[in-house]
């Protein structure tokens, strides 16, 4: 079931899953995950972060890549943060991977900044990876992460 929440516009990830996780919670009744994944240009402070999406949405790749090459650094972590409620108890599950931005977009610009993120010891960004980015990204780290506890739970 997808239902969709609205987002608190706040830098902290943990914070923000944690309201969305709850929202989700008390709409549904029943255990429940969300995530949220995020941008942190160590050049900008680690920001975008929790705001990524709204940078996003008003800077898109173009200005996006501008901006981060203007920088004394490129370097870039996309970090996803997982919340889980059961009705006990929150759970929070975080999986982050490493890389750069390009000199431009590459790939098709269908998901939003794949096409502007290069995992460190990769030369495509994820938008050109297709299926691969699957295997690797920060995404699967953190399900795998909720995956684990989950099947250690009596």
């Amino acid at each position: 079931m997808s239902i969709k929440i609205e987002e608190l516009q706040i830098e902290d990830p943990k914070r923000l899953v944690r309201a969305k996780v709850l929202k989700a919670f008390e709409k549904i009744g029943r255990p429940v995950m969300v995530e949220h994944t995020g941008l942190y240009v160590a050049g900008l402070n680690d920001l975008p972060g929790g705001l990524t999406q709204l940078f996003w949405d008003r800077l898109q790749a173009p200005k996006f890549v501008d901006l981060v090459h203007h920088l004394a650094t490129r370097d870039i972590i996309a970090r996803t943060t997982i919340g889980y409620c059961d009705g006990k108890a929150l759970h929070f599950f975080q999986g982050e991977i490493s890389g750069t931005v390009p000199l431009g977009p590459r790939g098709p610009p269908d998901f939003q900044w794949d096409c502007v993120f290069v995992p460190t010891g990769e030369t495509e960004t994820f938008a050109e990876m297709g299926d691969r980015k699957s295997e690797i990204s920060m995404r699967r780290k953190a399900l795998d992460q909720l995956a684990s506890f989950l099947t250690r739970r009596p």
